[in-house]
């Protein structure tokens, strides 16, 4: 994405050797745990509930739509679900509560599963969390400055909160989502499970969610060939928990939210070589993994201190495909070292193509080669770019070669680049720009890495909190489409100040800058990606099986169906596509072995 204003940083000096933790100046005391959702600011606070008889009311509902939490529900009440998948599959369902009254305690069960031949599934196979809403704004024009004020704000309901127990306050709604997460060794078949909705002084709800399992096998996230590229922000951690930069603790409180993207089959681990790379876009800063020392006889030493142990702990959670080191080319090409003779801070701006530009990045580039070959990454490294004009992706790549060719290089690509550096090991085409068809074919052929990019200015398909559930699905199914190899999303944990009750921004439409929440807490858009990730793979599971049988009926009509998702167009029926071309997936596949 590219800033529509220029941001100013003030930097203090420094000490001439970095510490582990260089952004400890900018600690802030940690979110609170608990927290009250924001008031309803639309006028679906004076919905008539008046139809509504007191206490608790409960039904399955859409796992496309999100409910309003004002709104006074209009629905055919379910009290059965029932929902299919591989073994191996994360499947989802969601369940509507509501009431014209206050409910304290609401708790939700959910039994083993069972089915009719005998097998039994453990109960701790499912999980219902409460979904808890935030505020969000509009699309409207998409990038820019936004005042808060100038767009329409509303109750979104996304994160899927941890709370054991919870309350409803009177006329309101609150979902609960529901994951299945359906054995590896299971047995094909029917599996029927109770799932009970008690509160306080209330008649429990009790209703049933069968889950048929196919007899298909779902690979894990580590084995799928989808290539998932979202950015990680660990600075964004130590802020909302209020711990020192790159400490132990810091590391420990970044686990279960790098774990949740590593399970999602996340393949590239995201690293900051010097200053921030995009001039703090995000309300946290980038902050540094190598610092940069020009000693007092003119030499330079790199700390990777840093560095190491982010990559080290990327890999211990299983992200070790891609390292993708930004940037030489910063936003507003700026780095910045430590002069040992002074020890302060000096901040230079060193443009591609400039005499600076060469002399500062060539004893790093040198250096920087020989450490990853050291530690046995240098095949897996790349130098990595973000949407720079022609003239300075020309420079930065001359450069590269020249100092070092054995180092790949990644970017993401508005100007169709990658035309004229057709070997480039990594790229990203945005969404919205045209591409060649053939040029895709023909980088797949050759074993090089291409993926689409959505970001602030794409209206459709999206990951924005208003955006509807069921785009983060279709986001799989796209790329499948149109032959991306995976996809390329700028954040996934770029919070902002208090993520937990507002995802609005000084930029960009609301919930752009992250998909997931503090303390690895996931949300609706996480999860219907995630299902859209696993298509991917069922798809290409499925369509080599049925290119070895000569299924040609069957493979003609998936086909078929994927074509429509070709297109980044909203259409009155892009989501009944989806659901049928879901649908068709699974039925081919109970046939195909």
């Amino acid at each position: 994405m590219r800033p529509k204003f220029p941001l100013s940083i003030i930097l203090a000096a420094l000490p001439f050797v970095f510490s582990l933790n260089p952004l400890s100046a900018q600690q802030k005391p940690a979110l609170a745990a608990q927290f009250t959702e924001l008031a309803d600011p639309t006028k679906d606070v004076n919905s008539d509930w008046s139809r509504v008889k007191p206490g608790l009311h409960a039904s399955f509902g859409s796992i496309d739509r999100r409910y309003p939490k004002s709104v006074a529900p209009s629905l055919t009440i379910k009290q059965q679900e029932q929902i299919e998948g591989w073994r191996g599959e994360r499947v989802s369902a969601q369940i509507l509560l509501w009431s014209s009254t206050p409910l304290k305690n609401i708790q939700i069960e959910i039994s083993d599963f069972r089915s009719d031949k005998g097998p039994v599934l453990p109960a701790n196979i499912a999980e219902a969390r409460f979904v808890r809403y935030v505020m969000t704004d509009e699309f409207a024009a998409g990038c820019g400055h936004r005042k808060p004020e100038d767009f329409a704000a509303s109750l979104s309901p996304d994160m899927l909160d941890d709370l054991k127990s919870m309350d409803i306050d009177a006329k309101t709604a609150r979902p609960v989502w529901i994951t299945v997460n359906i054995p590896r060794e299971a047995a094909k078949g029917n599996y029927t499970a109770k799932v009970k909705v008690k509160a306080d002084a209330q008649k429990t709800w009790e209703s049933s969610l069968k889950v048929e399992v196919i007899d298909q096998v779902l690979p894990p996230a580590s084995e799928w060939s989808f290539h998932l590229d979202q950015w990680q922000h660990p600075s964004a951690v130590a802020r909302v928990e209020g711990l020192e930069m790159w400490s132990d603790a810091h590391f420990e409180a970044l686990k279960p939210v790098m774990q949740r993207l590593a399970d999602a089959g996340q393949k590239v681990i995201t690293a900051t070589i010097n200053k921030d790379p995009w001039n703090v876009q995000t309300y946290d800063p980038y902050a540094d993994m190598i610092s940069w020392t020009k000693q007092k006889n003119g030499a330079w030493h790199y700390n990777y201190q840093v560095f190491d142990r982010w990559v080290e702990f990327m890999m211990g959670l299983g992200v070790k495909d891609m390292l993708n080191c930004y940037s030489i080319v910063p936003w507003n090409n700026e780095i910045h070292y430590t002069d040992e003779a002074t020890g302060k801070l000096v901040n230079v701006v060193a443009k591609p193509g400039t005499a600076i530009f060469e002399e500062l990045w060539t004893p790093f580039l040198t250096d920087f080669v020989k450490h990853l070959e050291s530690k046995g990454w240098l095949e897996i490294t790349n130098i990595a770019m973000d949407e720079r004009e022609r003239e300075q992706m020309d420079a930065a790549l001359a450069l590269l070669k020249k100092v070092s060719p054995k180092l790949g290089v990644s970017y993401a690509d508005n100007q169709k680049t990658y035309q004229r550096y057709p070997d480039s090991d990594d790229i990203s085409i945005s969404a919205q720009h045209p591409f060649s068809q053939q040029d895709l074919k023909d980088r797949k052929q050759r074993g090089l890495n291409t993926t689409f990019y959505i970001c602030c200015s794409d209206g459709f398909p999206n990951q924005f909190t208003f955006s509807d559930p069921a785009e983060s699905t279709y986001l799989g199914w796209y790329a499948q489409a149109t032959g991306f190899d995976g996809m390329l999303r700028w954040a996934f944990n770029s919070w902002v100040e208090n993520p937990l009750q507002d995802s609005r921004f000084r930029t960009w439409p609301a919930g752009d800058t992250y998909i997931v929440y503090p303390k690895g807490r996931s949300s609706i858009r996480y999860e219907r990606m995630l299902e859209g990730i696993q298509d991917f793979e069922k798809v290409r599971i499925v369509s080599k099986a049925l290119n070895r049988k000569a299924h040609s009926n069957e493979l003609s009509e998936l086909n078929k169906a994927i074509e429509k998702f070709k297109s980044v167009e909203r259409t009155d029926h892009w989501n009944a596509d989806l659901n049928q071309a879901k649908s068709l997936l699974n039925k081919i596949s109970k046939s195909v072995y």
